[in-house]
């Protein structure tokens, strides 16, 4: 694992954490759905299901990990929320939600993890 990949994993640990910590049931991490890519966090919130893209930046001058989620990665999002849910038997009572975690973790101190809910 290279120390980009590494990065991203511990961000969607923290994700995965903070998620768990708001009640929601943690389904699957890193679904692959085929050529389309891979959704990071699939949960539970109650009778919703939720998709949730993570993005992890180091502190500094990127762009900060809440303003990742362009258009077209919302549309993927969403072509690889139904997608799982054909692969697993319907959609929910409850519906689908795309939510985003983006972790910052800057160059002392604690990592700050935001969530946001229903970005797509």
């Amino acid at each position: 694992m290279n120390a980009r990949e590494a990065i991203g994993k511990y961000g969607e640990d923290l994700a995965a954490r903070r998620l768990a910590e708001a009640g929601m049931t943690i389904l699957e991490r890193n679904w692959r759905g085929g050529r389309t890519g891979e959704i990071d966090i699939v949960a539970r919130d109650g009778d919703a299901l939720v998709v949730c893209e993570v993005k992890t930046r180091r502190g500094g001058a990127y762009e900060h990990p809440m303003a990742a989620v362009t258009p077209e990665k919302a549309a993927r999002l969403r072509a690889l929320a139904e997608r799982w849910i054909q692969a697993h038997g319907g959609a929910p009572p409850g519906g689908v939600r795309i939510d985003l975690v983006g972790v910052l973790l800057p160059r002392r101190g604690a990592p700050s993890v935001e969530h946001a809910r229903g970005v797509a």
